[in-house]
């Protein structure tokens, strides 16, 4: 299994569905935005393609060369969106959900009127302008994975119940039901309401956070000198202790000290009904895989899984049924090796499905093939109380 998303070049296009008019191009290499351009001419090709499928009512998805994969997607037959990608191992599920993300970005920052609607071209390129640096964290290399699994990135901070109370108190005095508390694009604490946004909203609201430079613009609260003069110190001051512990967790996503196998080298867990997930990967120092190719080699298998293996993450009623109906034929684990199978050589992956929760392990060399189901069994038990 090749690790997703190592080096090779990333390419997005945005095009108006009716015209071919090109309104943006994104690309990053090796996980890092890049200037390179396509020509104009590729361009033309790859959107002349797909909308001659389209007039013979042929719809064309994906398509594969030896070196690149490429995945169209059509939104409300306005906006079309081309990703093509050069990187090893990269696969369509993970293409086809960056579109989703990208489109569900520019519809948060430009509003789905305007993309569905388009009036003024060059207007619409001008404003989807405000879309690129988020559009761009989806293309690079990320400590999260929510873009991936369509779940919302969390951490787990050691006083989370003094946390929720302060926050919901707040969001109660400030006038609303949506509140959340975000620690490098990961939630820590989130309302009732928050928690009931839909999946692109609730995933991209905090990836847009997380992608904020420091100076960028952005509403403050104040203090209203007759109002409200400590509105914030009523709520936070009393918890400035437990707020401090926070900041560090973002990577780490758990409470430190939290007791993890010596094996484990990086987790992803899922709850598919909450659509929620805790993504985090160990530090190596100077052993091997490091911090990018643990998140790289999970994210890959996480891939593979999904669409092979276990059932797709709960959608509409219909699939819920579906699902029903086949989980006596589903598997409830699987394992893979990296590399020779054999005692202190390959990385180990290992994914195991209880109930609505997933978990899937990068275990090192030294852990024996037939005790990853255990390893596995006993980790997802330490961490359902978590999540």
């Amino acid at each position: 299994m090749g690790e997703e998303g190592t080096e090779g070049t990333v390419h997005l296009l945005c095009l108006a569905a009716s015209s071919g008019v090109p309104l943006f191009c994104r690309s990053s290499r090796g996980g890092a935005p890049a200037r390179q351009q396509l020509p104009f001419s590729v361009i033309g090709s790859l959107n002349g393609v797909h909308m001659f499928g389209q007039n013979l009512e042929v719809q064309l998805s994906s398509a594969r060369t030896e070196d690149t994969t490429v995945v169209w997607k059509n939104f409300h037959d306005s906006i079309t969106l081309i990703v093509l990608s050069s990187e090893e191992g990269t696969s369509e599920l993970r293409l086809e959900r960056l579109l989703q993300m990208v489109f569900g970005a520019m519809v948060l920052l430009v509003g789905l009127e305007e993309l569905t609607n388009i009036r003024n071209v060059e207007r619409l390129k001008k404003e989807l302008r405000a879309s690129y640096r988020l559009v761009d964290s989806f293309l690079g290399d990320s400590e999260r994975i929510g873009d991936l699994t369509q779940c919302v990135d969390c951490v787990v901070p050691p006083e989370v119940s003094l946390l929720q109370e302060a926050l919901s108190g707040f969001a109660e005095a400030a006038g609303t039901a949506f509140g959340s508390l975000v620690v490098s694009g990961r939630v820590v604490a989130a309302t009732e309401s928050w928690w009931r946004l839909g999946t692109p909203e609730a995933v991209l609201l905090p990836w847009l956070v997380g992608s904020l430079p420091p100076q960028a613009a952005r509403d403050y609260p104040v203090y209203l000198p007759h109002g409200s003069p400590t509105l914030l110190d009523r709520w936070w001051q009393p918890v400035l202790d437990p707020l401090r512990t926070c900041v560090p967790l973002g990577p780490r996503a758990l409470p430190a000290g939290f007791p993890l196998h010596v094996d484990v080298l990086g987790l992803l867990l899922l709850h598919l009904e909450l659509k929620r997930c805790l993504f985090t990967v160990g530090p190596s120092g100077d052993q091997e895989p490091s911090p990018e190719q643990r998140r790289r080699l999970l994210r890959s298998f996480y891939s593979l899984v999904t669409a092979t293996h276990f059932p797709p993450e709960p959608g509409t009623p219909e699939d819920k049924v579906e699902d029903a109906a086949q989980r006596a034929q589903v598997p409830r684990a699987c394992y893979l090796v990296s590399g020779p199978e054999e005692p202190g050589t390959g990385w180990r992956l290992v994914a195991l499905q209880l109930g609505p929760r997933r978990l899937l392990l990068l275990v090192s060399a030294q852990s024996p093939t037939h005790g990853l189901r255990s390893l596995a069994t006993h980790t997802l038990h330490a961490l359902t109380p978590l999540l």
